[in-house]
């Protein structure tokens, strides 16, 4: 446990400074403004547009060094824990829920995002979740039709649809 809480702190203390660092990125339509330079607010007051994501990476930055000092001087229970980070019923699961989210990536491009939540809500409530059928089914179908109309419809955030994008033209010809 001692170690995979500083492991996990490191690596998410590296997160935060590429998330920092790709945050003060100046925008691709206007590549002359200098790094960093939209991490703070405009000339109009407005946040610019890397603002949030460097301070929240800088935050998330400052929590995993407080997390290292914790760390070092053994303030936190994991800190002094010598507990394995993973039982074997710990692992199986992790395997078992971090493999769907495998699946469900790789279905994205075969069956698009609304395909592969629809599989991805099947295997999750059916098979780990045990759920019965209807419900299973009533979440499963509607998770990608409510998604579908608030991206592809009312935010107009076309997302992917791999194999399944001839399904979808009747509803651009309706809604769009």
């Amino acid at each position: 446990m001692r170690r995979a809480e500083i492991v996990t702190a490191f690596i998410l203390g590296i997160f935060s400074i590429y998330l920092m660092w790709k945050s003060g990125d100046p925008p691709a339509w206007n590549p002359s403004i200098p790094r960093f330079a939209n991490i703070g607010f405009d000339e109009t007051g407005t946040p610019g547009s890397g603002f949030w994501p460097f301070w929240l990476g800088f935050i998330m930055l400052i929590c995993t060094i407080w997390i290292g000092i914790n760390w070092v001087l053994k303030r936190s229970p994991q800190s002094v824990s010598e507990e394995p980070f993973l039982d074997d019923f710990g692992k199986k699961m992790f395997l078992t829920v971090g493999g769907g989210l495998i699946g469900f990536l790789v279905m994205i491009h075969l069956a698009g995002f609304y395909g592969a939540i629809f599989l991805f809500m099947v295997y999750y409530l059916k098979f780990l979740g045990r759920h019965t059928w209807f419900l299973t089914l009533t979440i499963s179908t509607s998770l990608p039709i409510v998604s579908f109309f608030f991206f592809d419809v009312a935010m107009r955030i076309v997302l992917p649809k791999g194999y399944l994008e001839p399904l979808f033209i009747p509803l651009y010809d309706i809604f769009l």
